[in-house]
Parts: structure tokens; sequence; C-alpha cells
């Protein structure tokens, strides 16, 4: 109140009366006051809402006013400004019903003294302001209530009684009469797996444990299930520290707490299954990993399942189709499995299974045994029936590992053995297996380093006609001339390659290598203008989407004629899907290739498909071959597959011919080509350009 003079308003009729009061404001030495005065309440009505005013004395007997009227009237234009009442002796019960409506202070007439009523004027206006500062303080928390939209209660610590909101009473959809005025009327709503938490919190916290209460549990509603909320509160103490009085905020926080367990289920779990994802896996995982070492009697198992053939089912039949086969494997999956077991997806057409409690490794054969013989059992997909089987490899707890990504390496590793073994089978890892993926770590990048350093080269067998036995063609072979081991065979390396990937970079180059080199003697040696040239397309060149628009870049690059080129590819690509294998086939012979069936016989079902199918030839595995004269049976294996062939206008060339014998048979069949060592084996470029120089014939 320092500072600027205290502006007084004196509505006073009585001309003494109002001398008296500007007097002593006047001799005032603790405050500096200016005066304003009115004679009648019409007048300061009026100037109540114009002038700056601190303070009002009123006087209730006016000319044109009486009584509590007076002071009403003031009050309602000037509700913001302290009111001083000030009347005469007889006027006291008056002055006092003028307090209890909303006077600051009231002083007799009679009484009035110079510090008296400057000090009654000081207290006035602090009262007022404290008044209004706390009505502001309580208009700010309701608004932070009903912004926050939270309910609020009050518990009596010492009387127990509790005072809950009607927003508290609503956030659980609750009517008045529901909840009583106890603490327990709260309590016996919680859920029982909270309960016990939140007495623990509360109960810290009246005894000073921690700064204030905050606790999140679900409360039973009035339609008796159960919602999520976030009780916050702070306790009130004596002067001996003891809480006598606990009160606090209930926050609607069910939608936020329901979006957060579904964010922990899809952080956890694959979105088209709902079955454990790799990282739920590892974690469940690393937790049996730290049982087993702890308990010598504690045995587990991890299986890795890999659908056969899901990539031909999704290329065939579509993602849709696909998806909808991942989600009947998931489902059958768990109803093969017990209770407690995991499995997961970890992506693709891949599957894994924790199964707890194994006894031994023949236990866990039983169960991949059980789950394989599930899987073949139909599934119904779109009113249609299909069956799939799977190859799954084991890893046991036994192994001693301390990370479960070793044992879950261990068992994709056997999974991959047991694929190699045939689909629908089971391996359980050994270290063996472990070796063997080292050594195939191993024979990969070697590959990829002697691919980049060029250390492949070309070997050629010659295919002669058996009708005159003149030379028709050279199959490129490739072998490795290896820095340390020497010349190293197809059959020391292909399958690695294969399985790597690695025969697809090498296979290119390979095709690329023997058109250049072919070009380069048909310009040298005139005779060999007529000589055709045979490669093999490895499987997974084959499942190019590309194939055979690289195969007409090399043709280009290299200048080598198409219908010298004889492209030879085994029976089981072609099978795995006989409709694309046909739209394939036709492309390339578009592109005016030869396309050959090499190890026919072998494969599957191709018989269903020969006709459909635009080759040229088939080459009749050797292991017919070395027994076509044996008297077994073999011969007219081979007899059937020559005359099946001729009869649909395709030649047929037999491999491996060893004996003089064999060739008696197969002329006597009307085999049209024949390769083998009886003739030559294979051999190396210089060796070729010399045979091709010789013009040589065979008998």
């Amino acid at each position: 109140m320092s500072g600027d003079p205290i502006h007084v308003f004196l509505v006073e009729d009585n001309p003494g009366d109002a001398l008296l009061v500007e007097r002593y404001l006047a001799r005032s030495s603790r405050e500096v006051c200016s005066l304003e005065r009115a004679e009648r309440l019409s007048e300061a009505l009026d100037r109540l809402g114009d002038s700056k005013i601190d303070v009002v004395l009123l006087d209730l007997t006016l000319p044109d006013s009486d009584g509590i009227e007076t002071f009403r009237r003031v009050l309602a234009r000037a509700m913001d400004l302290p009111v001083i009442v000030m009347t005469g002796l007889n006027d006291k019960q008056l002055a006092i019903q003028a307090v209890r409506e909303g006077a600051q202070d009231f002083l007799n007439k009679a009484e009035l003294e110079g510090d008296g009523l400057v000090r009654s004027i000081r207290y006035a206006i602090e009262r007022k302001r404290a008044q209004e500062a706390l009505r502001e303080s309580q208009e700010r928390y309701a608004l932070a209530v009903d912004g926050a939209n939270d309910g609020v209660w009050d518990w009596d610590v010492r009387t127990n009684k509790a005072f809950f909101s009607p927003r508290w009473l609503e956030i659980l959809d609750c009517e008045d009469e529901a909840i009583g005025e106890r603490i327990e009327d709260w309590f016996d709503r919680i859920h029982p797996e909270d309960l016990d938490r939140l007495r623990r919190d509360v109960s810290n916290h009246l005894m000073a444990k921690t700064s204030h209460l905050e606790n999140e549990h679900r409360l039973r509603t009035g339609g008796d299930d159960y919602r999520w909320v976030l009780a916050r509160g702070v306790a009130v103490r004596d002067d001996k520290g003891s809480a006598y009085r606990l009160a606090g905020s209930l926050t609607d926080i069910h939608n936020r707490k329901i979006a957060e367990q579904q964010l922990r289920h899809d952080a956890m779990h694959d979105p088209l299954t709902g079955l454990s994802n790799s990282a739920l896996l590892m974690d469940r995982l690393a937790i049996a990993l730290a049982q087993a070492n702890r308990r010598s009697d504690y045995r587990f198992a991890l299986l890795f399942l890999d659908l056969d053939r899901f990539k031909f089912f999704n290329d065939t039949l579509g993602h849709a189709m696909g998806d909808q086969l991942l989600v009947g494997v998931s489902l059958r999956l768990q109803t093969l499995l017990r209770p407690g077991d995991t499995v997961a997806r970890l992506g693709g057409d891949e599957f894994a299974i924790l199964a707890h409690g194994i006894e031994d490794p023949s236990h866990a054969s039983r169960i991949a045994g059980r789950i394989q013989e599930g899987l073949r059992r139909p599934f119904d997909l779109q009113g249609n029936e299909f069956t799939t089987t799977a190859s799954i490899g084991i890893s046991l707890s036994t192994t001693g590992y301390d990370r479960p990504e070793d044992l879950l390496r261990d068992a994709d590793t056997a999974m991959y053995r047991a694929k190699a073994q045939g689909k629908g089978r089971h391996a359980i890892f050994d270290e063996e297996m472990n070796q063997r993926a080292i050594d195939l770590m191993e024979l990969e990048a070697e590959l990829r380093r002697g691919l980049e350093a060029g250390e492949f080269d070309l070997h050629y067998h010659p295919i002669i006609s058996l009708a005159d036995g003149r030379l028709e063609g050279l199959e490129a072979l490739v072998r490795w001339n290896h820095p340390r081991k020497g010349l190293v065979y197809p059959g020391d390396f292909i399958d690695v390659a294969e399985e790597t990937g690695v025969i697809i970079p090498l296979g290119w180059s390979v095709l690329r290598k023997a058109c250049g080199q072919m070009v380069m003697w048909r310009r040298q040696i005139e005779s060999a203008g007529t000589i055709a040239l045979s490669v093999n397309l490895s499987p997974r060149q084959f499942r190019q989407t590309d194939l055979v628009e690289r195969i007409g870049v090399i043709l280009a690059e290299s200048g080598f004629e198409p219908s010298s080129l004889r492209l030879e590819i085994t029976e089981g690509p072609l099978m795995a899907d006989p409709r694309a294998s046909v739209r394939k086939f036709e492309a390339l012979r578009r592109l005016g290739v030869h396309l050959y069936i090499d190890d026919f016989g072998t494969g599957f079902s191709s018989l269903q498909y020969l006709h459909e199918l635009p080759i040229q030839a088939v080459k009749i595995d050797r292991s017919f071959v070395a027994k076509v004269n044996s008297g077994n049976g073999q011969g007219e294996v081979v007899a059937s597959i020559v005359t099946l062939a001729h009869n649909l206008g395709i030649e047929v060339a037999a491999e491996g011919l060893e004996t003089s014998d064999q060739l008696q048979c197969l002329r006597k069949l009307r085999c049209e080509y024949a390769q083998g060592y009886y003739f030559s084996r294979p051999l190396d470029s210089d060796h070729t350009r010399q045979l091709l120089a010789s013009r040589r014939h065979w008998v």
C-alpha cells in the first residue's frame, strides 16, 4: 500500500461527519489519503463506475436511501471494492448484517478516531485483496480441475470419511448412492491384482516415505468392467508430521493404457499370425538358457521350422493365398504344442518353437514328428485343399550356450541339413553340422574370391552323333584352378555354389566365356562352324526373372548364333512350376536357342508335361546308360524313354557311355547322340582346339 495515495470515496450527507473524516485522514502519518465525497446514493452510484477508488466509506442513512438497502446497492455496483459501513449508536445490528453480506468492517461515528479510521481502511483493503486472491486461486483450481477433466477425492484419515467429486463418480459411471463415504468404498472397487500395490503406496506416503502419492490401477465401474485410472495425492500433516488428511485427483487413463498394451503386444508379436515374434522368442529363450544353466534337471529344445516349397506356393497362387497358408500353419502349430511352449514366426515361412521339459533328444524328435504329421493334414483355403510339409532343425539346451543367438544358429543349421536330406524331415544339430557350416562359409568365401580372381576355366566334353560318328557338339564344363588344391572338379563345389547363390554369377560367367570361345574357334577353324555348344543352366539361374534377357545380352555381346546354343536344365526346376517353365521355354525358343532336359529319368513326373515343353532333346542320365545291357530291366527303361521322345518328335542323347556294348545297345534303340569316356574325357581348351582341327570321326 506504500507509494500512491489511498483514494477514499466517502458517501455521507452530514457535512460535520464528512469534515471529521477529512481531518482524520489528513492528519494520518501512516498513510497518504485522498478523499472524494458524494452526498446522495444516486450520485455515489454514478461516480463509482468512473473514478479510481480504493475503498468506500458508506453512511447507511442518506437522503435518497436508508438501511441495508443502501449497502446492497453500493455493493452491487462496486463488487471489487472494499466497503466500510459507518453507523450511529442505534444501528449496530444493521452494521453487523452488512458485514455478513460483504462489508469489510463497520465504524460507529460516535467512536470514530483518526488512527482507528486509517487502520480500518488499510485492513479493509488488505482483506479485500486477500479475498480476491483467494477467489482467483479457487477459480484457477476449479478451471484446472475442469480442464484436466479429473475427479477429486479427499480423505479424512482420522475419521476415515472420504469425499468423491461428481467427476470422480462420472469416470466410474456410478451414481452418487453407489459410492459410500469411506475410503474402503474406493478400495473395494480396485482390481485384486492392483490392490496391494495401492495400499502399499498409500501407506508409504502417509509415513512420509514418499513426497507424493501416484498410482495406476484398475477400478470396477458401474457396469462391472474395469477401467484404468491414475490416482495422485498429497498428505496434509500436523506440526508433528502426522498425516491427518490425504487429497488428490483421479485421472481416466484407460485409453492410454489400452494403447500402451497394444503397442507392447505389437512390438512382441507378428502382425500377420499374432504369434510371438523373434524379439519375444529371443527374450524367452534367454530366460530358458539361464534356467537351464542353473538347474541340471531342466532341459529344453529349440525347433527351427521352414515350410517346403513355400516360395513356389506364394509365386503360383499369390501373396494373399500365401498369407492365408501362413495363418493356417500358425493356428495348426498352436494346436500341436503343449501348454507353456512358445511358437514364434521369425519372418517369411520360418517359425521357431521353444519346447520346455525335454527329457532327451528322442523326445525332441517326437515333437518334431508330431508337428510334421500335423502339417501334412490339408489346409482349407477359400474352399480349396492344400497340403504342405516342413523341414525342422533342432538344437538342445545341453550345449551349454549362454547366448540365445547361438542356439538359434544351430537350429537353423540343422534345418538346412534336414532340407538337404529331403523335404518333410527333421535333424538334430551336432558338431559335424557345425563344422560343415564353417566349411561351407569358408568354401563360399573361396568361391567368391576365386570368381573375382578368374580361377575358373572351361573343359569341353565331346558329344558324338551315333549315326555317323561325327563330332556334333561340345558340352562346356567348369573346372576350378585352385591356387592350393590344384584342379577342383564340379562335384566338390557346385552344390555349395548352388546353396550359397554363387552359382548365379558363376553360371553367367561360364555361358559368356563358352560363347566367346566358340566364336573365336569358328573364326580360326573352318570345321568348327557346324559344332553346337551345350551349357548347363543351374536351378537358381532358371528361377531368375530376367533369364531370357540375360541370355540374349550374352549372345549379342559374343556374336554367337542362338541356333547353335543348347541350354541344358534338369527336371527338378521345371517340375517346381511346370506352367511357368513352359512360358520360359517358349520365350527361349523365340530367342532361337535349343533346349535340352538333362539327367532325364531321375526327376519327378515330367512325362505329364514333356509334350508341352518346346524342347529339342532329352539326355538320358548316366545311371540308366551304365546298365542298359545288364538285363535287369534298365534297357527297357531306356527303350521306353527313346520311344516316347521319338513319338513326340524329340531327339535323345545319352550320358556316361563307357563301353562298346553300351554303344551297340544305344544304336539299336536309335539314340541320336552320346557322350562319355568311351569317346573322350572332357578336354581343356588347347586339346579341344586340336580336336576341332582334326575333324575326327568315331566308329
